[in-house]
């Protein structure tokens, strides 16, 4: 029998659906219609814990309870599935309703992060654990490899102060750029400004705490991308 070719989204997860429905459907948001992709995000939140957990519990065997569940915290969280998804360009193959579509959902925290977890879990489902191993451990790639569990159990604005602070610059400024929606439902947009660095990276969320968050992870990402040339300075060594 001859194998349909693969689509862009299998050739990235280097998977192929034995059930081409549940790929549609982990992709597939509630404001599109049904079925969406909410059930299998629950399935696919529990798949990615249990994974993650696996993956720190061997690489690091001195590390205990406390500290393996605050890393895993810091892989696991949406910032994190949000930026892999962007990563992968997943908003180009969600399938989002005309309201969602115009209000810029397929670029928000929650859906890009949901609908990872909707693919992890759709995949588990086609193919078994092993399967979604597989698969998460591709889509984390250096991210699962470098994980420091000192800076995973920090919260973003934290990591990044103190990576400021190590270099003697200045702490960044978070200033709030746009507030939209009703008064129950606002969203935030804010920006994290480097100046020394000239950075600039955004972010949204339903308060101005998870928008910091957000925009204060987009910035330590660009800084990770940057020529290295903010090494701490060395204290000058004094002569008797």
């Amino acid at each position: 029998m001859l194998l349909s070719p693969l689509t862009p989204l299998e050739t990235t997860l280097n998977y192929r659906f034995t059930a081409a429905s549940l790929l549609r459907q982990a992709v597939t948001h509630r404001s599109y219609g049904t079925p969406h992709n909410e059930r299998l995000e629950f399935v696919g939140d529990a798949v990615l814990n249990c994974v993650i957990a696996q993956a720190l519990f061997e690489r690091f065997p001195l590390l205990d309870e406390g500290a393996l569940s605050r890393s895993r915290a810091g892989l696991v969280n949406r910032e994190t599935l949000a930026r892999l998804a962007r990563q992968m360009e997943l908003s180009q193959h969600l399938l989002l309703g005309e309201g969602e579509l115009k209000n810029g959902g397929s670029q928000r925290v929650s859906i890009l992060a949901d609908a990872l977890e909707a693919l992890f879990g759709a995949v588990f489902l086609d193919g078994g654990f092993e399967a979604a191993q597989q698969v998460i451990v591709t889509v984390y790639g250096e991210i699962l490899k470098e994980a420091d569990p000192e800076q995973l159990g920090k919260d973003a604005k934290t990591r990044l102060q103190e990576w400021l602070q190590a270099r003697r610059l200045p702490l960044p400024e978070y200033v709030v750029t746009e507030i939209r929606g009703e008064a129950h439902v606002q969203k935030f947009v804010v920006e994290c400004r480097i100046s020394p660095l000239e950075v600039v990276a955004s972010g949204e969320g339903n308060s101005r705490r998870a928008a910091e968050q957000l925009a204060a992870d987009m910035a330590w990402q660009q800084l990770q991308t940057q020529p290295k040339t903010t090494q701490p300075r060395k204290a000058p060594i004094r002569k008797a």
